[in-house]
């Protein structure tokens, strides 16, 4: 059977995860970090196109890497064309006429099996591709039944029974299907008439597929780890090599941080390398991507970070709104079974736009407010309680619409906390959860998920990384000695 064009469920697979269609939600056009504007600590070097090319060799394998070990979403998806499309229009055509062709093919007397042998051959291959270095016996299986030049024999002499055949392929794929394919199987084998048989074997055939290559990818992570830390830092070095400004942009991040962190600290106390670099990191949840330049060593990762920040102003106006609510409405509504999580979700779906240009933080706080008041009011109701009066009502849409002010102390007490959770979660190691502050617990989910991921992030860069930033490190930490002293 002709590959792609005219193979049931056909067409590449293509590289996907969970995280792309959140990406979508990034911030359009961010710039790329350029130089134009940086003090060049020593004068430029001129590097030619041959040397820029060479460097460039390989990078598509390295995002690839890298994408596997700090996505633990990252999964193998089809890749399906656009409904409507040019190409979705051939497809279905050219699926259509094979599968007529075949099906007039299998109608005469006596039957012609030349399109139902190219198709048992091309299950035989897949079938083949499935097995593991030790399944001799299941390899021998197959070769003997789905031997073609048998088939072929069997199909001009009349004496072919293609169910047979068929029946085999289907105990095959039960035995070498992930156990979450078993109902897919066992509704194949409901199918009587051939046709619709054969058809139904390609799609489940290529969920197969899929789930072999993602168990391939998590087997590999381990192992790609420590090889994909010593490639990235060894193109990395090539590219400092060449470029002697490289990491202009990095050092301005540490260099800022540590000026963070010794006015936190006030007079007297100088931040030790380990401190500068975790703020740092904290820092990155706080970027402006649209008109700072993003560090050098993290260009990989500045849509994940970006992401994450993203998720984590969400977050915060979620956990505000929900602290707003509980302080307003006292000891009836606490402990109320579905009733944070109902809330929670009803916030979440009026600010899942807003990051969006068209979005309108007031108008959507207005409306979190008038749902809130009426799933308040509902819930008192239901429960026996006094009624939420008119007047706790006007209180509560004030204060949930003054959260987007600037200086409103609730939004940003609640942004204090959750960047102090996360610093210490850097600073644990992530060998246990630290103790979550107050007010967070409604959110404690999504902010677990939030940390792990940043988390994983952090360490990989940092072992990739840690000869450079160890380097720049010292010397910020060497210098404020010598101006403090």
């Amino acid at each position: 059977m002709p590959k792609d064009s005219d193979k049931p469920g056909g067409g590449e697979d293509r590289i996907d995860s969970s995280e792309q269609s959140h990406s979508k939600r990034v911030r359009r056009g961010t710039p790329s970090p350029h130089r134009g504007n940086t003090p060049q600590s020593s004068p430029p070097r001129f590097v030619s196109v041959e040397e820029l090319m060479e460097t460039a060799k390989g990078v598509t394998n390295m995002a690839l890497a890298h994408e596997i070990v700090v996505n633990t979403d990252f999964q193998v998806k089809p890749s399906e064309p656009a409904e409507g499309s040019l190409e979705k229009r051939v497809k279905e055509i050219m699926h259509k006429a094979f599968w007529d062709v075949l099906e007039a093919q299998l109608s005469e007397k006596p039957p012609s099996y030349n399109h139902a042998i190219k198709l048992l051959a091309e299950i035989k291959e897949t079938l083949l591709s499935f097995l593991l270095p030790g399944h001799g016996r299941l390899r021998g299986r197959i070769e003997e039944v789905l031997d073609l030049s048998l088939i072929q024999q069997q199909a001009e002499n009349g004496a072919l029974d293609i169910s047979k055949v068929v029946e085999f392929v289907i105990g095959m794929m039960g035995s070498l299907c992930a156990p979450s394919r078993d109902e897919e199987i066992r509704k194949l084998r409901e199918i009587t008439d051939l046709v619709p048989l054969l058809k139904a074997i390609f799609p489940v055939m290529d969920k197969m597929k899929l789930d072999m290559a993602n168990f391939a990818v998590s087997s590999i992570r381990p192992h790609l780890l420590q090889q994909s830390v010593e490639y990235e830092r060894k193109k990395f070095q090539e590219f400092v090599e060449k470029q002697p400004n490289a990491l202009d942009f990095t050092e301005k991040w540490l260099q800022d941080s540590a000026k963070s962190v010794l006015q936190a600290g006030g007079a007297g106390s100088l931040p030790t390398p380990l401190a500068v670099h975790n703020h740092a990191y904290l820092r990155l949840l706080k970027w402006n991507h649209a008109s700072d330049p993003f560090p050098e060593t993290l260009l990989m990762d500045q849509v994940r970070f970006q992401e994450m920040q993203q998720d984590l102003e969400q977050l915060v106006l979620v956990a505000s709104v929900l602290l707003i609510v509980y302080n307003t409405t006292g000891e009836a509504i606490s402990g109320l079974p579905g009733l944070i999580d109902r809330l929670k979700r009803t916030i979440g779906v009026l600010l899942t736009e807003m990051h969006m240009p068209s979005f309108s933080a007031d108008e959507a706080l207005a409306t979190i407010g008038e749902r809130m008041c009426v799933e308040l009011s509902g819930c008192l109701s239901e429960h026996g309680f006094s009624p939420f009066s008119t007047n706790r009502q006007s209180i509560l849409k004030g204060q949930i619409s003054a959260v987007t002010l600037p200086d409103n102390a609730i939004r940003r007490l609640i942004d204090s906390r959750i960047q102090t959770y996360l610093l210490a979660f850097l600073e644990s190691s992530h060998r246990s959860a630290p103790t979550l502050p107050g007010g967070l617990a409604p959110v404690s989910k999504e902010l677990e998920e939030i940390a792990m991921k940043f988390g994983r992030l952090v360490h990989f860069n940092k072992l990739v990384y840690s000869p450079f930033y160890q380097k720049i490190l010292q010397e910020i930490v060497q210098e404020g000695e010598s101006h403090d002293t």
